[in-house]
């Protein structure tokens, strides 16, 4: 096949660089020229031969044809095209190396099972190598090359390889992270913790926020801030997420089961707010369990795309899921946003309430804040909660629930049962006037 024949599946526009981004992606400040990635990545149908005997020259060139369709769809910014009979040239630009991470990621996952083409569904053996350059600089031809030599080293490894033009190291630790992780919500290496909200003057707890574990069979317990992030780097928190959903529903029947019909929080990232079909599935998961939910956002997740985001956001809320902003005060906080979303509840993060009886400041943030919710129909937690002195100024202020270690740490749910039918936890409340009155004392005096 002629390079002048070459099929193209996809011919996105280069990406655009708005000036007001330049400074974030210059080493020097603004007025410079932006600085960014390109990545070429070679895509082989292995088991080429085999497809064709089955389904004929023909029908094989329409498989093909239609690999590279799917290829346009899962990376909308590249521009694709068919280089050999078996073989495909993918070219896009980022402003993060971990794109191309994802993209490989993507596609690999796309090919892990049969893919439906020409009306049947094919295994598709799908080879893929990389190359990533920084900056403007580099040519078409350091590129190519180093894509496929990156090729090669896929076909050996039988796994996607990542290179980076100019360095002799295959990139691959990230891209292999994400793929245990994602194999790691299909089997039973996630699982979830369990931390309690109480209401200060029911003296009752009446929510939980479920919080996501990974022991990794190799590396053992791997901390959430290890890994939510390369999730949302790599576009598969979504499915983490509605694992998530999933496992929540199962453990809430086990709680209802046991008299404890409590509301469950679960942390759902801001590129969800805008993915119209894990809006769809939580959605349907939620309505179809019957569980009381909750869903916790950070302030800024609505930045990316607010229209969008906003507009889920009711849709849940619609659905009977209560709506907490979660880490308040932590980020860029924005009234303009606050008065859109319909949050039922807000969170005040533990910057402020770890140090609440120690600074002079910190107090009169809280207590602006609880009035602020309260002015807006929202009830307030308290995160960090960890001393009764901080407990009992917080209640005073008026503060409807508070979460901290005072409270309980995060546990299981094995243990979250007992914890709830027991009642030990009230005892933190018994003296929480008297703790206020000795903190005020010792202002007052000290």
């Amino acid at each position: 096949m002629s390079e002048s024949h070459q099929p193209v599946y996809a011919c996105a526009a280069v990406p655009g660089f708005d000036p007001a981004d330049q400074a974030a992606n210059t080493n020097d400040g603004p007025g410079l020229a932006p600085v960014w990635w390109r990545f070429t990545l070679l895509g082989e149908v292995a088991n080429f031969a085999l497809l064709r005997r089955h389904l004929g020259r023909e029908r094989v060139q329409s498989a093909i044809d239609g690999i590279g369709a799917l290829l346009g769809e899962l990376i909308p910014s590249a521009f694709v095209r068919q280089e050999a009979a078996n073989a495909f040239e993918i070219r896009f630009e980022g402003l993060r190396r971990a794109e191309v991470d994802a993209a490989v990621l993507r596609l690999e996952l796309a090919f892990r099972h049969p893919v439906g083409l020409v009306g049947e569904y094919l295994d598709i053996d799908f080879v893929i190598g990389a190359a990533a350059a920084f900056g403007p600089d580099c040519g078409d031809v350091p590129m190519i090359e180093e894509a496929e030599r990156a090729r090669d080293a896929a076909r050996v490894g039988r796994g996607p390889v990542i290179r980076e033009v100019g360095d002799a190291t295959p990139k691959i630790d990230t891209i292999a992270f994400a793929r245990e992780l994602d194999a790691a919500i299909a089997g039973d290496e996630l699982f979830l913790h369990y931390q309690p909200k109480m209401h200060v003057r029911r003296q009752a707890i009446v929510s939980v926020e479920a919080l996501i574990r990974w022991n990794h069979p190799e590396r053992g317990l791997i901390a959430p801030s290890d890994f939510i992030p390369l999730a949302e780097e790599m576009d598969i928190m979504a499915g983490v997420t509605l694992w998530t959903i999933r496992r929540v529903i199962a453990d809430q029947r086990v709680m209802a089961s046991h008299g404890h019909d409590l509301r469950v929080f679960i942390n759902v990232a801001g590129g969800l707010l805008a993915d119209p079909r894990f809006v769809s599935e939580a959605g349907a998961l939620v309505t179809a369990s019957g569980v009381p939910f909750g869903f916790e956002i950070t302030e800024t997740s609505v930045i990316d795309d607010p229209e969008t985001a906003i507009a889920n956001l009711h849709s849940f809320a619609a659905l009977g899921i209560v709506i907490s902003i979660d880490d308040y005060g932590a980020g860029l906080s924005s009234l303009a946003y606050l008065k859109q979303l319909p949050a039922r509840e807000l969170k005040i993060d533990k910057l402020f309430v770890t140090q609440l009886t120690s600074s002079n400041r910190d107090p009169l943030i809280v207590r602006s804040t609880i009035d602020l919710a309260h002015a807006l129909e929202m009830d307030v937690v308290a995160e960090g909660v960890e001393t009764q002195s901080a407990l009992a100024l917080l209640s005073v202020m008026g503060c409807d629930m508070v979460q901290g270690y005072l409270i309980s740490r995060p546990i299981a749910i094995e243990a979250l049962i007992p914890f709830l039918s027991d009642r030990a936890h009230l005892a933190v409340t018994r003296d929480t006037h008297a703790s206020f009155d000795r903190f005020r004392a010792v202002r007052k005096h000290g």
